[in-house]
């Protein structure tokens, strides 16, 4: 049996410790926090990764991610093929009135496109803002911090290599199309064959004769 008083002694010697310290205020907004690199602050949207699957939407627990999408035909790759339909994303929002912040949606996306950002400067005077929409999801994107690699020998990350070689995509694609409208202008630019002339700048034998 303990002595009597002893856990009022105990708390007592916490508040004379905890007095005698000099107390720490982070002057915030002049002083931003110095936040762990994987922090739950909110959910950004790799768009280019997303299939519209709707696996996030069907486990998140509180229903509050919305996507809405609709079908393309996609040509066939090669003759004789057979043609394609794909999802495209029209919408995909997220209410963060609703968002407890489980993570489920990060976890179960099978094609990596959402991601944990650290950023949460988000507040808003309306709840009905909170509902953000993809272009702000994306945008966080862009404050999501590369995974640390686990030896000097990994291979970098799946995000950062898929933004490039999307990246290099459309630069070869902007490259293409700018050679293809030069050699345009350069075929209409070029020398053209009078008519009625062969190569040596002599009239063919039967023209203009009446």
């Amino acid at each position: 049996m303990g002595i009597p008083g002893s856990g009022l002694a105990k708390g007592l010697a916490v508040t004379l410790r905890t007095m005698t310290r000099r107390s720490v205020t982070a002057q915030y907004p002049d002083a931003l926090p110095e936040l762990p690199p994987r922090s739950r602050g909110v959910i950004a949207l790799f768009e280019e990764n997303c299939t519209v699957c709707m696996l996030c939407a069907r486990e998140c627990p509180d229903w509050c991610i919305y996507i809405d999408s609709h079908k393309e035909t996609v040509p066939a790759a090669a003759p004789g093929g057979r043609e394609r339909s794909r999802n495209v994303l029209d919408r995909f929002a997220i209410d963060f009135s609703l968002c407890m912040y489980c993570g489920i949606c990060i976890e179960v996306c099978p094609f990596d496109a959402l991601f944990w950002s650290p950023e949460f400067e988000y507040a808003e005077t309306d709840i009905l803002e909170l509902t953000h929409e993809r272009d702000k999801l994306r945008e966080w994107m862009w404050t999501v911090p590369a995974p640390p690699a686990l030896d000097p020998a990994a291979e970098e990350p799946k995000e950062i290599a898929a933004a490039r070689k999307a990246a290099e995509k459309a630069a070869a694609a902007r490259a293409a199309q700018a050679a293809t409208e030069a050699d345009a202008e350069a075929g209409t630019d070029g020398p053209a064959t009078q008519a009625g002339t062969d190569a040596d700048g002599e009239r063919a034998p039967g023209e203009g004769d009446a």
